[in-house]
């Protein structure tokens, strides 16, 4: 497979992608951590392996909008076998998101005046979710306003596809414009990575648990689109 820096050769850098959660934004990472943010128990056998299953299933249909947020919050309950009721998984689902890792808001406001290069956003994410990228989105919880400098943003349940499926990103290109060899993308899934490197696009994994912002700017430095 050809590597990030043997794509940028053929053509130049022309759009640079983010994902949001753990790239973006810190999110939390596990159920547990959910009830943590949210300042809830974490319930005996909730994490039993195949509610897990379960509730990953719901929440795949939730991100391509095959589900309403209510429908969500009801689904993924009974997927806890009723150790939470549908407004917990209410408040649970709107502690995930928790701020924006430093310095990421700067680089896409360098991005922006850089001639030649424009911004997208490429995320799995919901309705709710969706609507805290603007101020006083729902309910009077923060908002995290990076993602509204991008020009190209792209969200799954609006796309109706995912990652890591191949149909999201051909999608992308579709709604962009911009051909997959044009496109650098920074994701902090290795499935999504992979899928993105096989549609031919240059694809960078992002630690979440790292200085996000330095890894950012280290692979702008390295293909090239800053100097």
């Amino acid at each position: 497979m050809s590597t990030e820096r043997e794509m940028s050769e053929h053509e130049p850098i022309r759009l640079v992608c983010f994902d949001w959660g753990g790239v973006i934004l810190r999110i939390c990472r596990s159920f547990a951590e959910g009830c943590a943010a949210a300042g809830l128990p974490v319930r005996a056998d909730v994490q039993d392996t195949v509610l897990a299953q379960h509730r990953r299933k719901v929440a795949w249909r939730y991100q391509r909008g095959e589900l309403s947020c209510e429908e969500y919050f009801q689904l993924a309950s009974e997927q806890t076998d009723g150790l939470y009721t549908p407004d917990e998984v209410r408040l649970i689902h709107d502690a995930w998101l928790l701020e924006e890792y430093p310095g990421v808001g700067e680089i896409v406001e360098r991005l922006g005046a850089t001639p030649g290069v424009e911004t997208g956003l490429l995320s799995n994410t919901n309705p709710r979710h969706w609507l805290r990228r603007l101020p006083g989105g729902i309910d009077g919880l923060p908002h995290f306003p990076t993602i509204e400098k991008l020009s190209h943003r792209h969200a799954s349940h609006l796309l109706g596809e995912a990652k890591p499926d191949e149909a999201v990103y051909r999608r992308f290109e579709q709604e962009s414009g911009f051909d997959a060899p044009s496109i650098l993308f920074f994701d902090d899934l290795e499935d999504n990575i992979e899928a993105a490197r096989k549609a031919g696009w240059n694809a960078v994994l992002i630690d979440h648990e790292g200085d996000t912002a330095a890894q950012i700017e280290a692979a702008l430095r390295r293909l090239r689109v800053w100097g």
